[in-house]
């Protein structure tokens, strides 16, 4: 028996097995039991793509877009001054956009500066030849003057073939090498126009709309980052100023002696001080101080210390313990909350004699052909630190050709060495002066600060102040 008899004799017995079957479900405008066709359409030569493929791609060229967005708006984030902002910013720009050159021109609209041209793959002559260019007829002349809305962009596609260009353009560009600009302002809601960055193509060409938008959202973040490091700017600025204000703006010319002073301000405004007078029959006063704190509240402290001790050195200048307690009182009553250093030393030239004062400050150096030391003095508290302060001077006599020098602690901690080992780079600094610069007070101060800051001697910022000031007896 086949496999066909036994399904036939298993087959069940009663209704045809097509009623006995499940009826299918309806649907409107649909009959079931209407019989489908076999014929089936010649197979697709090409399929088409799934649309997800398409969203995948779609997806990974955004996500690409931020990553990159992301890690140029990090770099930029941790720029702290416009110095490394600018150059930052314009590099990335033309990334964005495809550029091997360019040129940011920082202008503030409201005027009050700093005014800055930056360049990227251009010399200072070619810089100069662009700038030789009618603000007008240029991209970057046309934002700073007002001419194009700083929402938008410019794009020159073909300098060399737009005849309705200036001559001038077109000369310039021919010379340098370049047939196409893409111009993008640079501006914030708060403080308006800011400058505007320029990218140069070396064909005619215009970046396509993706990259002409990922650099558009860069640059409005970088304007909005420049914003915050051009106020800052200006604030330190005026902070410098009022520093320079508060200090001696000329040393006085006194017989017998010469004066040189170094000073180095902290990027955030400390409160190291210094002073110079001339007194009463042919004498010199000389003072330099440390005001805890920074910032304007320290300024502020430096002024009336300064101001009140050159009251007292008038009155009372030959006892310097004297000056410095009244010192302290006017400290006491106008700073309750603070402590100060200072030193003061009443020098008579015509006599050879320095006799000085400290509280709470280093001892002086003295520097000449025969001896490098610091001159011994006793132990004493800081300003402010005891309800009377008092402690005995020092009186000394520095030989023709020395040289009296006299420093804030900035000096020794911005060494960046313990306390110790600091001192012994200061001392083996001033031994170490050349005979042939001990003859000018200036030199011997440059000296000590190249071999004592090495590191710092181009001016970087830091945090502390440094004050030299040297007095060489003839």
């Amino acid at each position: 028996m086949g496999v066909c008899d036994a399904i036939r004799q298993n087959a069940p017995v009663g209704k045809p097995a097509v009623m006995s079957a499940p009826h299918l479900p309806k649907v409107a405008g649909i009959d079931p039991m209407v019989p489908v066709s076999t014929h089936t359409d010649a197979p697709l030569r090409e399929v088409p793509p799934t649309p997800g493929l398409f969203l995948q791609d779609r997806l990974a060229g955004w996500v690409s877009d931020l990553t990159t967005l992301h890690e140029l708006t990090e770099r930029l984030a941790g720029t702290g001054t416009l110095d490394r902002a600018l150059p930052e910013l314009l590099g990335a720009g033309a990334a964005l956009v495809g550029a091997g050159r360019g040129l940011l021109v920082l202008e503030p609209a409201d005027g009050a500066g700093p005014s800055r041209t930056v360049g990227l793959g251009l010399t200072h002559a070619e810089i100069g030849h662009i700038e030789t260019v009618p603000r007008c007829a240029t991209p970057h002349g046309r934002f700073l003057d007002g001419l194009t809305d700083t929402d938008k962009s410019l794009a020159s596609p073909d300098i060399l073939g737009d005849t309705g260009l200036d001559p001038r353009c077109r000369e310039v560009a021919t010379r340098l090498g370049y047939a196409s600009s893409y111009a993008l302002p640079l501006a914030t809601d708060s403080a308006g126009r800011l400058g505007v960055a320029v990218y140069l193509y070396d064909e005619p060409a215009e970046p396509p709309e993706r990259q002409c938008h990922l650099a558009g959202v860069y640059v409005r973040y970088a304007s909005e980052h420049l914003a915050r490091l051009l106020e800052l700017e200006r604030s330190r600025a005026v902070a410098a100023v009022i520093a320079e204000e508060l200090l001696p703006t000329r040393l006085p010319r006194v017989p017998g002696v010469r004066l040189a002073v170094r000073h180095r301000a902290a990027d955030g405004g400390g409160g190291d001080w210094f002073d110079a007078l001339p007194l009463p029959d042919d004498a010199l006063g000389l003072a330099v101080g440390s005001v805890g704190g920074s910032g304007p509240t320290a300024r502020a402290a430096v002024g009336r210390l300064r101001a009140g001790l050159r009251a007292y050195a008038v009155m009372e200048g030959e006892d310097p313990v004297a000056v410095l307690s009244d010192l302290e009182l006017l400290l006491r009553l106008t700073e309750p909350a603070r402590a100060a250093t200072a030193l003061y030393a009443y020098c008579e030239p015509e006599r050879g004699t320095v006799v000085f004062a400290g509280a709470g400050h280093r001892p002086p150096l003295v520097i000449g052909d025969r001896r490098t030391e610091f001159v011994e003095t006793t132990l004493s508290a800081p300003l402010g630190m005891l309800s009377c302060w008092e402690a005995p001077s020092v009186e000394f006599t520095p030989a023709p050709g020395e040289t009296f020098l006299i420093y804030t602690d900035g000096l020794l901690r911005r060494a960046g060495d313990s306390m110790d080992r600091a001192f012994a780079r200061l001392y083996a600094a001033a031994a170490g002066v050349p005979r042939t610069a001990r003859q000018d007070p200036g030199a011997v101060a440059d000296h000590i600060l190249r071999t004592v800051l090495p590191e710092d001697h181009g001016g970087n910022d830091a945090a502390e102040d440094v004050v030299v000031l040297a007095a060489r007896f003839d």
